[in-house]
């Protein structure tokens, strides 16, 4: 698998509300940065934030660009779906993930298009 299929993979597993697939997306001392949360490091946290902390009941993630130098990705898009509150959510995203040998992300950086300042 190269790189951009993995990091695509993990779009499409997150988009089926596979919880498991997308654990495994992720090396076992994984650290994943996302605005609003502590750092998630390690399958355990990742596995708390997808099974149950995420704010996003569904929907699909709309990719636009996806940027390969090794084993270093670059994903802008959107996310387009529902949030757990009911309301509708469209929010422009970058990702920039960093993957091992067997392809799995050690890191992952996330940030979102929001007012900021």
């Amino acid at each position: 698998m190269s790189a951009e299929q993995a990091a695509r993979r993990y779009y499409a597993l997150v988009d089926a509300g596979d919880v498991d697939g997308v654990v495994g997306c992720f090396a076992e001392d994984a650290v994943y940065h996302r605005p609003g949360y502590a750092p998630m490091e390690g399958r355990a946290a990742l596995a708390e934030f997808y099974g149950g902390e995420r704010v996003i009941a569904d929907g699909r993630h709309e990719l636009d660009e996806v940027v390969v130098e090794g084993r270093r990705v670059a994903v802008h898009g959107r996310f387009v779906g529902t949030l757990k509150d009911g309301s509708a959510a469209r929010v422009g995203f970058a990702d920039f993930w960093v993957l091992d040998e067997e392809d799995r992300a050690t890191s992952r950086r996330s940030f979102f298009d929001t007012p900021a300042v």
